[in-house]
C-alpha cells in the first residue's frame, strides 16, 4: 500500500471517529444549550451606541513588554524606589506624562511613558484605564509558598512560548491550543447573520486566542484586506484561463474525501473573499492613520467594523500582534519608538470609532507574554511575571488604575528576585470582565474560562471580576 493511501485511510478513519464523537447526543445537546444560552443572554443585554454590535480588539505586544516603564510611579518617594531598582533603565522623573485617576487612586502619583501622549489624553478623558500587575496564575500565591514549592504555578513560567499561549488560552496549568476568544466564538457566533466569514478576524495570521473547537480565525492583510487566489477573477488572458480552470474544478463532485474537502474549502474561501472585499470596498474613513504596520492593522480593523452591517456581523473579535518586545538590550531606545507607535495607533483607532459613532461598542485591550525584571542586566531587562495592561473604549470606566500596583523596591513581598513580581490579578479576572461585557452569560463564563472559579464566582453578589467595564 502506498504512503498516500495509508495517509488517506488514516485520515478517513480519524475523521469518522471524530464525527461519531462530536455527533453524540450528549455533545450535540450540550453545544446547543451553550450556544442558545449565551446567544439569548447576549441578545438581552442593553444595546450600546444605538445598535446591538460589540467588538473586542486584542493588541498583543509579543516578546514581553517592560510595562513598569509604561506606567510609572511619579511621586518623590515612590519614584525614588523605582529609580533605585531600575538604575540605568529608569526614565527621568520630569519626562513622565502625569495622569490623575478620577477616584484619587491609591494615593500615589503616576505618569506614563513620555512617548505616549495619546494614552495620557485618553486616560484623562476617561476613555482608557490601566489594569495593573496582571499575569498567568493557576491560583493566587505568595512569595513563601512559591519559594517552598507549595504553590501551583503556570507551566513554563518565564518561557515565551508557554506564556504567549497561556495569555491567549487563559489556561496556565495545561498546554492547550483552544483560545478564550475561540471558546467565546463557539458560544455566540450564532448571533451573526453571516456564517460564511468567521466572527474572529486576525490581522496577524493564525493565533491561539481566536482558535475554537468550531471556530477558526479569518485572516486578512493590514493593507489589502481579504486576499484571494492569485489571479482569480483577473481581466488579462492568462488570469481568465486560470479563473475558468478553477471554476471548472470546483463544479465537479468528487468521491475522494480529500479532493471534495479541498474543493469545498476553496469554494468557501473564494466566496468569503469576494464578500469581504465588496463590503470593505465601500468604506471610507476621514481619520488618518500613520504609515506603520500597527496603524495599518488598526485602520483595517476600523474599516472592517465600518462594514459590519454589510458583513452581517453583530459580534466580532480582532487580533493584532506587534512583535519585538523581548528587550534584553536597549530597553530605553526601543520603548521610546515602540510605545510611541502603540500610543499613536490607539489614539487613531479611538478617533475612528468616534467617527463611526461606535466608541461605546468597541473595546480594545493589550496583552503581552509577561513583564520584565525591574533590575537591569546592563542595558536591558529579562523575563518576569506580573505586568500592566491598557483597556480602551467608551464602555470602559476609564481614567482609573485597577488592581494593586506593587511597591517597586527589591525584596518586597511580591519580588521573587531581580524584581520578578508575583501577579496579584489573574488573566482570568482580566479577560472575564471583557467576556461578560461582550455577551458571555455568567452561567457560561466557566466554559470560556475553566479556572475562573479559583478567582471569581460568576453570578455572585459581585457582578464583575474587576470593575473596569460598565455593566
Amino acid at each position: 500500500m502506498t504512503d498516500i493511501n495509508k495517509s488517506r485511510r488514516r485520515f478517513i478513519g480519524e475523521a469518522s471517529c471524530a464525527a461519531v464523537g462530536s455527533a453524540s447526543l450528549f455533545s450535540t445537546l450540550l453545544n446547543m444549550r451553550m450556544t442558545n444560552t449565551a446567544a439569548a443572554y447576549a441578545a438581552t443585554q442593553p444595546q450600546v451606541g444605538g445598535e446591538d454590535y460589540k467588538a473586542l480588539v486584542c493588541v498583543f505586544l509579543a516578546g514581553g513588554n517592560d510595562s513598569y516603564n509604561m506606567l510609572v510611579p511619579r511621586g518623590n518617594q515612590e519614584y525614588g524606589q523605582y529609580q533605585s531598582i531600575r538604575s540605568d533603565l529608569a526614565l527621568a522623573q520630569d519626562t513622565l506624562l502625569p495622569i490623575t485617576p478620577f477616584d484619587g487612586g491609591d494615593g500615589r502619583d503616576y505618569g506614563v511613558h513620555p512617548s505616549m501622549p495619546e494614552v495620557q489624553q485618553m486616560f484623562d478623558q476617561g476613555n482608557l484605564a490601566f489594569v495593573t500587575n496582571v499575569g498567568t496564575l493557576v491560583e493566587h500565591t505568595n512569595k513563601s509558598d512559591f519559594e517552598s514549592g507549595r504553590s501551583k504555578i503556570p507551566l513554563g513560567l518565564f518561557s515565551h512560548s508557554d506564556q504567549i499561549m497561556q495569555w491567549q488560552t487563559s489556561i496556565p496549568d495545561q498546554r492547550n491550543a483552544i483560545g478564550w476568544g475561540g471558546r467565546t466564538a463557539d458560544l455566540i457566533h450564532s448571533l451573526n447573520d453571516n456564517q460564511n466569514i468567521s466572527m474572529n478576524i486576525s490581522l496577524s495570521g493564525s493565533n491561539v486566542f481566536q482558535s475554537g473547537r468550531q471556530t477558526v480565525e479569518y485572516s486578512i492583510d493590514p493593507e489589502q484586506g481579504s486576499i484571494g487566489i492569485d489571479g482569480y477573477g483577473g481581466q488579462d488572458f492568462f488570469e481568465q484561463l486560470r479563473t475558468a480552470a478553477i471554476d471548472s474544478m470546483l463544479d465537479i463532485q468528487y468521491q475522494n474525501l480529500f479532493e471534495q474537502t479541498f474543493v469545498n474549502v476553496t469554494r468557501g474561501a473564494i466566496e468569503s473573499n469576494q464578500q469581504f472585499g465588496s463590503a470593505i470596498g465601500g468604506t471610507a474613513l476621514q481619520t488618518q492613520f500613520a504609515d506603520n504596520e500597527v496603524s495599518k492593522s488598526m485602520n483595517m480593523v476600523a474599516r472592517t467594523i465600518a462594514a459590519r452591517q454589510q458583513l452581517g456581523m453583530r459580534r466580532q473579535t480582532f487580533f493584532v500582534m506587534f512583535d519585538g518586545w523581548d528587550h534584553h538590550d536597549e530597553v530605553i531606545n526601543n520603548q521610546q519608538m515602540m510605545l510611541g507607535i502603540v500610543s499613536k495607533a490607539l489614539g487613531e483607532f479611538y478617533g475612528a470609532m468616534q467617527e463611526l459613532g461606535l466608541e461605546n461598542n468597541v473595546t480594545t485591550f493589550t496583552s503581552s507574554d509577561f513583564a520584565r525584571t525591574l533590575t537591569s542586566n546592563g542595558k536591558g531587562s529579562d523575563h518576569a511575571w506580573g505586568g500592566n495592561q491598557m483597556v480602551m473604549g467608551g464602555a470602559v470606566r476609564g481614567g482609573q488604575i485597577y488592581g494593586n500596583y506593587p511597591e517597586l523596591f527589591e525584596g518586597n513581598d511580591l519580588d521573587l528576585g531581580r524584581g520578578r513580581l508575583i501577579p496579584t490579578m489573574s488573566v482570568d479576572e482580566y479577560f472575564s470582565e471583557l467576556a461578560l461585557w461582550f455577551g458571555v452569560s455568567p452561567a457560561d463564563l466557566d466554559i470560556v474560562f475553566p479556572n475562573i472559579r479559583r478567582f471569581y464566582t460568576p453570578g455572585s453578589d459581585t457582578p464583575q471580576p474587576v470593575g473596569f467595564m460598565q455593566a
